[in-house]
């Protein structure tokens, strides 16, 4: 079985040189509606919304990306540091290996930086018995809290990803009743890890007290197909043929924001690669859009350069308001769209 570090070190190093996504993008499906009269002056938009009671300068967070391994600490840091500078949310990997004594300031150098919204991460599968493994108490995701200072705490739901992996967790039993434990004790949101999260889930999570959730639905990174990769490198055939099977596997995320619209704030992950898919996110619903392997390339190369990609994605994101003439997030929510191909499709 392969280390912990290591298997996330080469999560990493897959996203960087391979290519991991479906390679269909679902949110260019959707159109905003052009609005040749506005009426809005550009210097008046106001960016800002509120997601989980922190203000945010624009509706972006960037979502859990990794930590546990050495290199980790370089993406985070540099995540969060142009995060704090830009006034958006940012989320760490799983805190699994932190808690074990893995790299935990790989994760805690969040901490370092005045970022306005912290998001935690646990992973659902932890939280209840799994083959010889140890399960997640409630107390345990408390010290995940802390060690990043959270404000909210993330229970991903990556099944797909652990069916595919040859050390997956893969026992479901339990898992309901465990996020309502933990939404007993602390604020917390579920997210899914790139397959999506239905109109039936949506409904049933509703009822364990979570604040939100963020819907990751396919058309971003496939943790499927990341796991492939690892197959390929160890020579495991089967899983290499995992991989290949379920690579598209999901429910895109244009399709799964709509059907998990349930009245609480939803963040709109999974494919997300620019202001104009961030702005068609809020109109279809969300209270915020989530990008990661949109900045993981800058992420490994500096502060400077994540802080560029994002200030890229803010300025298109203006620009989308304007030429929908909406002067706040509000009005943006708002905003007439139309579906077309693939996306459409899956809505009939």
């Amino acid at each position: 079985m392969t280390p912990i570090r290591e298997r996330k070190a080469d999560h990493i190093d897959i996203c960087l040189n391979e290519r991991v996504a479906p390679g269909y993008c679902y949110w260019n499906d959707v159109r905003l509606v052009h609005n040749a009269l506005p009426e809005v002056n550009a210097d008046d938009i106001d960016l800002s919304t509120a997601l989980f009671g922190k203000k945010l300068s624009f509706p972006l967070v960037v979502t859990a990306i990794t930590g546990g391994f050495p290199g980790a600490k370089k993406i985070n840091s540099n995540i969060a540091e142009a995060c704090a500078e830009l006034g958006i949310g940012m989320g760490v990997g799983s805190e699994r290996a932190g808690i074990a004594g893995a790299d935990p300031d790989s994760y805690s150098v969040i901490c370092d930086y005045d970022v306005p919204l912290v998001i935690g991460n646990v992973g659902a599968p932890q939280l209840v018995e799994q083959r010889s493994k140890d399960r997640f108490s409630v107390e345990d995701v408390g010290r995940a809290k802390e060690l990043v200072d959270a404000d909210v705490m993330a229970i991903h739901l990556n099944f797909l990803q652990e069916v595919v992996q040859p050390e997956g967790d893969v026992n479901t039993k339990g898992c309901f009743d465990a996020i309502r434990d933990v939404a007993k004790a602390y604020p917390t949101i579920v997210k899914e890890t790139g397959a999506g999260i239905s109109r039936e889930v949506a409904a049933r999570l509703r009822g364990t007290g979570i604040v939100g959730m963020d819907i990751a639905g396919m058309g971003g990174t496939s943790f499927a197909g990341v796991e492939l990769y690892r197959a390929m490198a160890a020579g495991d055939e089967i899983r290499m043929n995992m991989g290949e099977s379920f690579l598209d596997w999901g429910i895109p995320s244009p399709v799964s924001l709509l059907e998990a619209r349930n009245g609480l704030p939803l963040i709109a992950s999974g494919g997300i690669l620019d202001g104009i898919h961030v702005a068609t996110s809020v109109a279809m619903g969300a209270s915020s859009a989530g990008v990661a392997n949109a900045v993981l390339r800058e992420a490994a190369k500096s502060a400077d350069a994540v802080k560029s990609k994002l200030m890229l994605i803010r300025e298109e994101f203006k620009a989308a308001m304007l030429l929908t003439g909406s002067a706040d997030v509000k009005q943006l929510s708002k905003a007439r769209y139309v579906v077309l191909g693939e996306t459409r499709q899956w809505l009939e």
